[in-house]
């Protein structure tokens, strides 16, 4: 055990394993180590050599003949005669070898030895000392002297990988450079496709072997070789490595036979390797460790051997003296060994009920190894024996088989899969172990205990034996007990248990499958508890196993955690294990470590926080170790070792919640009385990375409440967060959607918010903030140190540092160097503060306030608000991509007409359903000053010459020639006929700005009240819409106009129309008809009122209107962003995700105070005039030579000066960049 301790092996098991597999291969070979002091051959460890052969007339150091016997005390440490162990002076001296011949190396002294004689500086180097990979065994001998050794020997010594030693061997007669495939693994080397695969037959015992893999190894042998070589993958045994021709080829290596030491020249300094010397084997009778062979020869050779069998010792149970009566009382209760025949038939037994129709299993039974078969059949035997299994008939039929068990022997287990996939489940409940934990509040004293072999204490339902047959090689066997491996065999158990403990279970008893816990406030109420407890088991004949049982103590181990009185806490020998993991480096091993660390995150507060960075981690396919999963790995580790104890929880008392939040997870805190209950965590993903501050306290709030709902459920608690809004979350008028629901869930509990106001929760806060910061700065920010420097030439920050250092200054503080307000780190004036701007806003270019709540939640410096300004402003991204104002642009009238029909607008409606007539369209056209309007039914196809005939037969007719008609920029309005023929008349054409629609409103507003009139007036007849044009034109044209406040009819024919009511019979008047003159007269003072009506109206709009709008004018020359709405790009070019502005580009034209003409690029193909609310004013680029310069761009080199160029330097680079704008073909259009 010593020995195995030495190397470091994985575990006992394991080095077990290796042990066995060593003396299993020594006896395939024959035998080949040899006890008797001959020499040992290269053997099987030379690649392309023949097998070892004895030279019988081999030097020899040690006793030659079994029989030869010294004087004098012999010593047990080295094995030679004169001294005894105690005076030994080679003790605490242990050898390791990993080879699979029987050799054993000494290493020579690690003091290198230089030549002083020779040309270069030479040194001897040994092999490397360290933990070795492979265990074998460890032999207690005399020192070999003599130089025959490398005679028999080749070149064996040791060398460094990764950290770590392995054997290696030189070997001139290998074509290649080799490396076992046990040191690939475990080192886990990267490998790579062989390019030219091959296959030996000569270095693993037995079988071909295909060589398909390589990897690249970095070795290291003493303190100056060290090298890179790519060997090729191969299940090898006699090393780890072997360097063969190509090593030597590259490295020009001499060999001096004689010596066996291979030298060359590295790094100008000649390197001599010196192999290992092997350890001369003692005679037989001075070894004081045996293998399997040795025993052998040792007993053909000699008439009797004495043997010392080495057991582990259990440590011994203590038993407090209030239990001895009481262990005598019931002594048949904790019997050695399980009484023979099978335990009594209870109201419970095991059940196997088959789901119908499903085919039962007949698997053959496993191939093992004669050792193991006889170990199988022992065990079988003795479970017939005492009544546990019987032989079979069954029709079904499942195999044996071996388990190791931890002290090396061996445990048999049935393979009981196939069985278990068609049996009926049942689900009888296993207990929480949280609720098990609660129920041990405000206990002092305890006993554990455990049955002996508990499954075998069941006994099957008669009938279902044949269910549980299996096979071995001399036969089918069934069980009459429950044995391990049956699918409701947990079940089971736990309902026997149950029913056994269900008068005290709660009480003082809890249980967990064969794990009895007793629990008592007092002494002497224990003494009854325990009394009771094991008369149930007397009565029930259940057996417990005293070694494993604790009785009276104060604290106890139950299901991984340490219980005593003052509440919970972990259990020191797995917070070893945690502390002890090596770093991982596959996800295999970091999921076994998060496993085991997350069994104590109750006793971690933000454990899913902490771990957050191991977890990103375990995601995708690639394991990748990140410097933020290191430190959240050794972060935990020191946690586990400070971990608090927890109290168990009291009912009695009120509880107390404390919650916290940040970007990264949630937490809480149960506590009782200033001491914590439980921690609570949980990592925030998806949308909820994206919460702000207020839902983020708000959402830890809820998560808490709903992890311990079973605590706090009808109990009144008090909620402690320090998020100051929380503490009116039951008092707000107004909610969102997501926060009444979780209102709604807090309604059914009973707290009370107050504010957490501690001094010490605001300094550990504090602290933790402000070294994170630092440390991500260091990591993202080359050259961060000279911020120190700087600070103390800054104009503004110099004089607080001053104060600051004198004590002087309330609000700011030194941490580490760096100069904080608060846990705002300060920046001085360089070019890191247009870093930090552009990294906060490129992470999602959100707007200009919310970059300044970035930057001001770490950082400060005085003129930030101006700085973050002034780069949003020029974010040439933003410009682009982003929305434009709608307000730009003061309201402007068109100008008042005179008279009626003088200036007209005109539009059409598209769309409507094709009537019986062909019509899918109206020709509108509105007087301007009258309001009256005409409607005329027309097809979409109406090309601009119909369109014409149209307005000369329905309007012309009737008002004559307009001096002015504004309209859209449609096609036909556009054409070349419609300007020719109203230029001919002298008729003025006014077309709106393009894609701005607002121009013409008059016109929009008419169409929107035809709308609405017709879907009136249509009724389900919506394809005989243009039989009501007529009725819905008189409806206009009869109604008042607000803005004018006559109807159009009485505007232009100084009387209303009679309609259907006028013809009813009325009284006559007696008046005479008016003169023309009245006439004449009367009909102006109606156009004189309706012009002061517009008037009126135009003023009351435009005072409306600009209250939400802002003047807006640009000059010629200026160069702007153009935006780019739906309706200017042909089809199919418009996505969602295109560029919405255009620029910059030159304004040539003012063609009116809220028009301009652009010159646009070739491959911009709509109309240049753009109205005012589609254009940004352009202010440069966050990235031009300007904002450099007032920025100081020159940020923190080594040796570099952070100073923004002169003031004649910025006018010339802002000349350049003018210049380069206005030629035009440079710019790029997005």
């Amino acid at each position: 055990m010593e020995a195995v301790n030495l190397f470091d092996p994985l575990n006992i098991p394991e080095a077990h394993q290796r042990a066995l597999a060593f003396e299993k291969q020594n006896r395939r070979v024959g035998g080949s180590f040899t006890p008797a002091g001959g020499n040992v051959g290269s053997g099987s460890g030379a690649p392309r050599g023949g097998p070892s052969q004895q030279k019988p007339g081999g030097s020899n150091t040690g006793p030659t003949s079994k029989g030869a016997s010294s004087s004098g005390p012999r010593c047990f440490n080295c094995g030679e005669t004169g001294h005894r162990q105690a005076e030994c002076k080679r003790a605490g001296k242990r050898h390791l070898f990993a080879e699979s011949e029987d050799e054993q190396y000494e290493e020579y002294e690690n003091n290198p030895v230089y030549d002083e004689e020779t040309e270069y500086e030479e040194e001897v180097v040994t092999g490397d000392v360290g933990v070795n990979l492979v265990v074998r065994r460890s032999c207690y001998t005399p020192k070999a002297d003599g130089d025959d050794w490398l005679k028999h020997n080749i070149f064996h010594s040791t060398c460094t990988i990764l950290g770590k030693v392995f054997t290696f061997v030189i070997d001139s007669g290998s074509c290649d450079n080799l490396i076992s495939e046990e040191a690939v693994q475990k080192l886990a080397l990267k490998t790579e496709s062989h390019p030219k695969p091959y296959k030996l037959q000569w270095l693993k015992k037995g079988g071909e072997v295909t060589v398909s893999k390589r990897a690249l190894v970095s070795i290291s042998i003493g303190s100056t070789y060290k090298d890179d070589v790519v060997c090729d993958v191969v299940p090898m045994d006699a090393c780890h490595l072997l360097l063969g021709r190509p090593w030597e080829y590259e490295r020009n290596i001499e060999h001096n036979g004689r010596s066996n030491t291979y030298s060359f020249l590295f790094g100008g300094v000649k390197i001599t390797l010196v192999p290992s010397k092997p350890k001369q084997l003692a005679a037989k009778q001075s070894g004081t460790l045996l293998t399997i062979s040795q025993f052998q020869d040792e007993l053909e050779d000699t008439d009797s051997v004495f043997v010392l069998i080495g057991k582990e010792v259990l440590e011994e149970v203590e038993i407090p003296d209030a239990m001895v009566p009481l262990l005598e009382e019931f002594s048949d209760v904790f019997p050695v060994e399980l009484p023979d025949g099978l335990p009594p038939l209870r109201d419970i037994q095991h059940h196997i009920d088959l789901e119908p129709g499903s085919q039962l299993p007949n698997r053959p039974h496993y191939r093992m190894s004669p050792a193991e078969h006889e170990e199988l059949r022992r065990q079988v035997e003795e479970l017939i024996s005492k009544g546990h299994v019987r032989e079979s008939m069954s029709p079904c039929a499942v195999p044996a088989l071996l388990t190791p068990k931890k002290d090396g022997t061996w445990r048999m287990c049935v393979d009981s899969r196939a069985i278990n996939k068609i049996t009926v489940r049942y689900r009888f409940p296993i207990p929480r172990l949280d609720d098990l934990l609660d129920q041990l509040s405000g206990a002092s004293i305890f006993t554990k205990l455990d049955l002996k072999s508990g499954y075998y204490q069941i006994r099957l339902r008669p009938g279902d034996e044949w269910k549980t047959a299996f096979k071995t090689r001399e036969g089918l066997y069934e069980w009459l007990v429950m044995p391990f491996g049956l699918s409701n065999a947990p079940s089971t158990f736990m309902r026997v248990m149950n029913q056994l403990l269900r008068p005290f279970i709660g009480k003082f008893v809890v249980v967990y499958f064969d794990d009895i816990l007793i629990y008592s406030a007092s002494f002497s109420d224990h003494v009854v508890h325990v009394r009771q407890v094991l008369a149930l088991l007397r009565r029930d004949r259940f057996y417990a196993a005293t070694k494993k049982c604790v009785f009276m103590t104060p604290k106890v181990l139950f299901l991984g955690y340490v219980i005593s009185g003052d509440g919970i806490q972990v259990d020191e020998s797995k917070v070893a294990a945690v502390q002890n993991w090596p770093t991982p480096t596959t996800i295999t091993e970091l999921r076994s470590f998060h496993g085991l660390a997350s069994f104590y995150r109750r006793f971690i507060p933000h454990f899913s926080s902490i771990m957050a960075p191991v977890t990103d981690c375990m995601k995708g396919k690639m394991f990748v170790w990140t410097d933020e999963a290191e430190l959240a790995f050794q972060v935990v580790k020191e946690k586990l070792t400070t971990a608090p104890i927890l109290v168990l929880p009291n009912f009695s008392q009120v509880f107390e919640l404390h919650t916290d939040a940040s970007k990264v997870g949630i937490g809480g805190v149960l506590s009782q009385g200033g001491r914590p209950v439980a921690y609570f965590s949980e990592k925030l993903t998806g949308p909820k990375l994206r919460y702000s501050t207020y839902d983020l306290e708000f959402y830890a709030v809820v998560q808490a409440v709903k992890h311990w709902r079973h605590y706090l459920f009808h109990k009144e608690f008090v909620l402690f967060t320090d998020h100051d809004s929380l503490r009116h979350i039951r008092t707000q008028d107004k909610v969102s959607h997501k926060h009444g629901r979780w209102l709604a869930f807090l309604e059914k509990f009973t707290f009370v918010v107050k504010h957490k106001t501690g001094v010490s929760n605001r300094v550990a806060d504090a602290l933790s903030r402000r070294s994170n910061l630092l440390v991500s700065m260091r990591v993202d920010v080359p050259g961060l140190e000279v911020i120190r420097e700087q600070l103390a030439i800054d104009p503004y920050f110099s004089v607080i540092l001053q104060d600051v250092e004198s004590g002087q200054k309330s609000d700011f503080l030194l941490y580490d160097g760096f100069l904080f307000k608060g846990n705002q780190l300060c920046i001085p004036d360089s070019s890191l503060r247009l870093k930090i701007i552009k990294e906060l806003h490129g992470e999602g270019h959100v707007g200009r306030d919310r970059t300044l709540q970035l930057v001001q939640a770490s950082y400060y410096w005085p003129t930030m608000r101006k700085e973050v300004d002034r780069y949003v402003k020029r974010c040439r991204v933003c410009q682009v991509s982003k929305g434009t104002a709608t307000n730009a642009g003061l309201y402007m009238p068109l100008p008042i007409p005179s008279q009626p029909w003088v200036d007209i607008s005109m539009d059409f409606v598209l769309g409507l359903p094709r009537t019986q007539r062909g019509n899918d369209s109206i020709f509108v056209v509105v007087d301007r000053f009258s309001k009256m309007v005409h409607f005329i039914p027309c097809k979409k196809t109406t090309d601009a010459v119909n369109v014409a005939q149209l307005f000369f037969r329905d309007v012309y007719r009737l008002h004559g020639l307009p001096s002015s008609i504004v309209s859209d920029r449609d096609t036909r309005f556009l054409s070349h006929f419609w300007r020719s023929l109203w230029k001919m008349v002298n008729t003025q054409l006014n077309f709106s700005s393009a894609y701005h629609p607002q121009t013409n409103g008059q016109t929009e507003v008419v169409n929107r009240s035809l709308g609405n009139l017709l879907r009136c007036l249509v009724g389900d007849h919506v394809k005989a819409w243009d039989q009501k044009l007529c009725q819905a034109e008189f409806a206009h044209n009869h109604a008042d106009n607000r803005s004018t406040g006559y109807s159009p009819f009485q505007i232009v024919y100084s009387s209303q129309p009679r309609g259907p009511l006028d013809l009813m019979s009325l009284p006559v008047s007696g008046s005479v008809p008016k003169k023309v003159q009245d006439f004449v007269e009367g009909l102006c003072e109606v156009h004189n009122a309706v012009y002061d009506h517009l008037t009126r109206a135009n003023l009351k709009y435009k005072q409306a209107a600009d209250q939400k709008r802002r003047h807006v004018e640009f000059e010629e020359g200026d160069f702007v962003w153009a935006v780019l709405t739906k309706d200017r790009f042909t089809v199919g070019e418009y996505n969602k995700l295109s560029a919405k502005k255009i620029g910059p580009v030159e304004i040539v034209e003012k063609t009116n105070p809220n028009a301009y003409r652009l010159k646009l690029p070739s491959h911009i193909r709509c109309a240049d005039v753009f109205n005012v609310k589609h254009l940004l004013p352009y202010y440069g680029e966050s990235s031009d030579d300007e904002t450099a310069g007032n920025m100081r761009a020159n940020f923190v080199y080594p040796g570099g000066n952070d100073v923004g160029p002169s003031v004649e330097e910025r006018a010339i680079l802002y000349l350049e960049a003018q210049d380069r704008v206005r030629k035009g073909p440079s710019l790029k259009w997005l």
